[in-house]
């Protein structure tokens, strides 16, 4: 009895000692993330005794430092070595591996006491478990299987009448594996209070730095490497590695040292005023590169049309070439060259000028000679206009082309000749230029010193090896006269063909000995006088005999006989001649409507079906180059297509830049038909080379899984890419990728190749805005598993109505000139900025809104000529509709007059043609909701940014302007006029209010 009753006073005695003030603990720099926390407790703990028996761990109620009443649990055992056990209820530990307990105490001094039991330590224990699985018995009450934490000393002791101080001691717990975990106290012979039991784990916090951003992260590790991502209008430098920024996050939940694989703004945008933040490049400021370089001023003759530019465009008239730098200034092509005069040596000509007086600014000026025969000087009509172009005998020293010099020699021309020389002035920037290159031209007249052209080349008499020839003197035009005659021959058929032998003669006429029998001979002959040789005659060409008979011009019978039979010979020749090549123009007519081969001007281009082929397989290995799979490196997933999935990779072939490619995949358990059609693709992409036309890198059908490889088009689908970018180009921008689509369609409809499938989704964008047409999978048959809506015609199979032209949906008329209708469609949706053709009407409207001669209204701010283009190519009848020769040519038009493409449809003529509806945004007042209006106005991205802002109500939405847009996150000058036409008259007259962020 006397322990009982000892410890009780004992307990007595120090109760109020034990019950001091709590005290707040804080971490800095790390944020916590509290488990647990007796503090916040309002309740009893009912934490679990053991003994049951003799519980000595009392729960009771103290106030802290605040006032607040809190639940703590006291013991005061000093006189008896018995082990008292105090354990938590069930703690889950969430995503953290290791933990932290925070221990509020209070302890008496075992002295103040008198007790040979006392002790002034205590033990911490836990035990991980997956659920809340403990017993009054289980786990058992011991180190195992229990671990052992530490045990707990006290800095400071209480005493009677010293100071009242309560311990706090932080423990680590972990690696823990388990879904929770219990704690235990284990007392023997202490008096204590357990003030405040607070477990906690650390994270570090969400982090901005380097133009990286890091997420809120908790350390599974002694060292965890947390991953990031580039703020906005922040990269990965160009040489880095293509990998995440990563940083350190410690065990303490503090971020340690710098990111890796830092990000830098990116070509366009500056660091702000710290390292969180890259901010646009303002008007007539660039910058190329990204990296941590400023924002610099438009070099001289060029100009920003967004913000945010990295490269600044040159001024109307100016043009930078293909290799100045983005900060070289723009210049423009030279002026004329000025005083250009000649010097006539017979029939050589020296020509020289002077510098033309303004260089456009660049100092790579150089000269081109083009040169032109008007006819002879004693012709009236020499200067009529009918000059054409020297020829190949035409000679130039230094050169004719790329002179530097201001002086130039020309020889090899006719004489008694007119000719007109032009000097042009070129510089690097004259090929960008739509005009011709400025130039001087000067007339001269070649000596007529020499001899004139022989005439009259004829033969008197041959022989088996000779031949008898003679001509008529030229007429004499000065006081020289003819010396002799040079002549010269050479056989037409054998290996000794083009091999000149000279002959010299002072007379009119000539014997050829020493010839072969039964040849033809081509001869020419020239005249010399003292000013030198003439010019060679026309060539003529003679037979020698076949035997040793001889022959004159009179003739005789047999003579005369043997030309007859020889003339009937002639004719039957020509006879079976044209017989054989009718037919075989008709044999390659037929071919040409098998294969798909034509015929234009002097060139050949054949587009072959690759399933005409009897092994498809064979189409592929002709069309489509073998590419090795370990050349190949996909590095991750960008999209699925009807086959498999669509990859972002890189191509290293030994020899070879590296290179990033698309990637089609073949998923697997294909069929045969599905490989054939999969592979049908590659077999037209590798018959069309053009800059506007998607390039096939190769294919890999050796391995699994098969792949098609193309370019990497970093822009993706042109709708979508416009779409991203609403309001971002100008209209001279959009033009230019109007005319590359045009171009790509004209290099097909050369080759009889017809799309089918023309429309904005499947015209790719690459970093430059180049627009490039690509997949060819409807331009055999059409599939049924399109993305987009279809309408089974009357004949079988999936048509993409909104792009397709009458025609090809009543009839399956698929030419060019269907093409041409989808060609329009995609004007539309370029000027539209992605906007969906026909809006949200049916395909059955569509077609009949067709059917009714009603067609697209011009898109808001398009050019008057632009939409009368896409009028042409919407005509009912086909062969009314522009060719894309022609329409190539029409922007081609437009774009060297700009100032065309500024009157807009109701500025200019109106269209005869009934349009439908022009619709127009939903007025503000229209909505019952901003969320409601935001979708009405297909401006639903922003509906999050608007609630984060505050911005909930019509009322206030009303007052907004561009610059409360910029600071919600509208930072596309489309999109921001949309937003501001859309907010009517309904503003209230009172100041702004305060947007919430």
């Amino acid at each position: 009895m006397e322990g009982p009753v000892a410890r009780g006073q004992a307990s007595s005695c120090g109760l109020q000692l034990l019950l001091l003030p709590l005290l707040l603990l804080s971490c800095c720099g790390a944020e916590e993330e509290v488990l647990m926390n007796t503090k916040a407790e309002t309740s009893d703990l009912r934490w679990m005794n053991h003994p049951p028996d003799d519980p000595e761990w009392e729960e009771m109620s103290g106030l802290d430092d605040e006032s607040n009443m809190v639940r703590i649990y006291q013991i005061c055992t000093p006189d008896s070595p018995s082990s008292y056990w105090l354990r938590t209820r069930w703690i889950p530990r969430r995503e953290a591996t290791t933990l932290y307990v925070e221990i509020r105490f209070t302890m008496m001094e075992c002295s103040a006491l008198n007790q040979r039991h006392c002790k002034e330590t205590f033990n911490l224990y836990y035990y991980q478990s997956d659920s809340d699985e403990a017993t009054p018995t289980h786990p058992s009450w011991m180190e195992n299987p229990y671990t052992k934490v530490s045990t707990v000393a006290a800095d400071h002791l209480l005493r009677h009448g010293g100071e009242r101080r309560s311990n706090v001691k932080l423990l680590r717990l972990g690696p823990l594996q388990g879904a929770g975990l219990y704690l235990a106290f284990h007392s023997q012979g202490t008096c204590m209070a357990l003030l405040s039991v607070r477990v906690f784990y650390r994270k570090c916090p969400p982090l901005r730095r380097a133009f990286a951003s890091f997420p809120e992260t908790i350390p599974h590790s002694l060292v965890e490497q947390a991953q990031g991502v580039c703020v906005e209008n922040a990269v990965t430098p160009p040489g880095e590695l293509s990998r995440p920024p990563s940083m350190l996050c410690g065990e303490d939940g503090q971020w340690v040292g710098q990111p890796t694989s830092s990000c830098a703004c990116r070509p366009g945008y500056e660091a702000g005023e710290t390292d969180v933040r890259c901010r646009a490049c303002v008007s007539r400021q660039f910058k190329a590169g990204s990296g941590p370089g400023v924002c610099n001023p438009c070099p001289a003759n060029s100009n920003t049309r967004i913000p945010g530019s990295a490269y600044c465009l040159c001024d109307s008239g100016y043009h930078r070439a293909d290799s100045d730098p983005p900060h070289a200034a723009c210049t423009r092509p030279p002026s004329a060259p000025r005083s250009t005069v000649s010097q006539v040596n017979d029939t050589m000509v020296t020509l020289e000028w002077s510098e033309p007086l303004e260089r456009g600014g660049r100092g790579d000026l150089s000269y081109q000679v083009q040169c032109s025969g008007c006819g002879s000087a004693s012709d009236p009509k020499g200067l009529d206009g009918s000059c054409s172009p020297c020829d190949d005998s035409v000679l130039y020293r230094p050169a004719q082309r790329g002179l530097t010099q201001r002086r130039v020699v020309v020889w090899g021309l006719r004489p008694y000749t007119k000719y007109t020389f032009t000097i042009q002035s070129l510089n690097g920037v004259s090929a960008l230029s739509h005009s011709e290159p400025a130039s001087d031209r000067v007339n001269v007249t070649t000596s007529r010193d020499v001899p004139a052209p022989v005439s009259g080349l004829r033969r008197t008499a041959s022989s088996e090896n000779g031949l008898t020839l003679e001509w008529n003197a030229p007429a004499l035009q000065n006081q020289y006269h003819i010396l002799d005659y040079q002549l010269r021959y050479s056989p037409k058929d054998g290996e000794e063909v083009g091999q000149w032998q000279y002959v010299s003669t002072r007379s009119s006429s000539v014997v050829l000995t020493g010839l072969q029998r039964a040849a033809q001979y081509e001869v020419q002959v020239r005249a010399r006088s003292q000013a030198g040789f003439g010019s060679f005659s026309t060539a003529s060409s003679f037979h020698t005999q076949p035997d040793g008979t001889s022959a004159g011009v009179s003739g005789s019978p047999l003579v005369t006989a043997v030309l007859i039979s020889m003339a009937i010979l002639l004719l039957i020749a020509v006879v079976m001649v044209a017989v054989y090549c009718y037919r075989r123009r008709k044999t390659d007519r037929q071919m040409s409507d098998k294969i798909g081969h034509y015929q234009m001007g002097q060139t050949m281009k054949v587009y072959i079906d690759p399933f005409t082929y009897e092994d498809p397989n064979e189409a592929v290995r002709e069309f489509a180059k073998e590419i090795e799979a370990s050349f190949v490196k996909i590095e991750e997933v960008i999209g699925a297509g009807e086959f498999g999935e669509v990859c972002r990779g890189r191509l290293r072939i030994p020899g070879r830049k590296e290179n990033y490619v698309a990637i089609k995949t073949l998923k697997g358990g294909y069929t045969e038909k599905q490989r054939r059609d999969f592979l049908s693709e590659a077999s037209i992409m590798g018959q069309f080379q053009h800059p506007n036309i998607i390039h096939l890198e190769g294919v890999i059908t050796t391995s699994c899984p098969v792949m098609i490889l193309t370019e990497f088009m970093e822009n993706g689908a042109l709708d979508s890419f416009l779409r991203m970018n609403d309001g971002q180009f100008t209209t001279i921008q959009l033009v230019g990728m109007l005319r590359g689509i045009a171009a790509g369609m004209k290099y097909l409809s050369d080759m009889s190749f017809v799309h089918r499938d023309l429309a904005a989704r499947n015209i790719l964008v690459n970093s430059n805005l180049v627009c490039k047409v690509s997949d060819f999978g409807l331009s055999r048959f059409l599939t049924e598993n399109s993305s987009d809506p279809t309408y089974t015609s009357s004949l079988g199979g999936k048509i993409p109505i909104r792009w397709t032209a009458p025609e090809a949906i009543a009839y399956r008329k698929f030419t060019s000139a269907s093409d041409a209708w989808s060609y329009g469609i995609v004007m539309w949706e370029v000027m539209s900025y992605g906007e969906r053709p026909y809006w949200d009407m049916s395909n059955q409207d569509v077609i009949n809104a067709i059917e009714q001669d009603y067609r697209l209204p011009p898109p808001p701010e398009c050019p008057a000529s632009l939409h009368a283009l896409m009028l042409d190519c919407w005509q009912k009848e086909r062969a009314n509709r522009p060719r894309f020769c022609d329409v190539v040519a029409a922007l081609d038009r437009l774009i060297r007059n700009p100032a065309s493409l500024k009157l807009t449809h109701q500025e200019g003529t109106s269209s005869s043609q009934p349009l439908l509806d022009q619709r127009v945004p939903p007025r503000l007042s229209a909505c019952g909701s901003v969320s409601e209006w935001l979708r009405a106005i297909k401006m639903e991205r922003y509906e999050q940014s608007f609630v984060q802002a505050g911005l909930i109500s019509l009322e206030i939405v009303s007052q907004l302007n561009t610059e409360d847009l910029l600071r919600v996150g509208v930072t596309l000058a489309g999109h921001q006029k949309k937003i501001l036409s859309s907010i009517q008259t309904l503003r209230i007259h009172k100041p702004p209010p305060t947007l919430l962020y």
